[in-house]
């Protein structure tokens, strides 16, 4: 008769351990699903400084990166007609690093020259995409 009376609670105990883990465990249809990386759909932002010598304009910029691993380059292009310059465009190129690297956001650098007649505005983009502007 105690051999009935184990078994019995035997069975007991393991239907509660298997109904609790069943309840416990989250089904497919409510796990929620995040994508593992956001792109940011943010307006970058440049920092410019314009040294205007013997009418070459050397520029000198910074941007916020995601990491020390991405590379950054950057060319200037003088906008406007055949006769006249309206501006100055900066275009910078920001490749993301694919490696192992940090994930600390930091500030790059970058320097392009262009000739081009002294006090023009200056336009940045990165990536094809308008950037907000500040000029030292």
């Amino acid at each position: 008769m105690s051999h009935r009376r184990l078994w019995v609670a035997a069975t007991i105990i393991a239907i509660v351990l298997i109904v609790g883990f069943a309840l416990s465990v989250p089904h497919t249809g409510e796990v929620v699903h995040t994508p593992a990386t956001v792109e940011s759909t943010d307006i970058p932002s440049v920092t410019l400084h314009d040294v205007f010598k013997k009418g070459t304009h050397t520029i000198i910029g910074s941007l916020p990166v995601p990491n020390a691993c991405t590379s950054v380059t950057a060319t200037a292009v003088a906008v406007g007609g055949a006769s006249s310059t309206e501006g100055i465009r900066i275009d910078v190129s920001m490749t993301r690093d694919t490696g192992t690297c940090l994930q600390l956001p930091t500030s790059l650098s970058f320097s392009t020259t262009v000739i081009a007649p002294a006090h023009v505005p200056l336009s940045a983009t990165v990536n094809g995409i308008e950037a907000t502007t500040t000029v030292l």
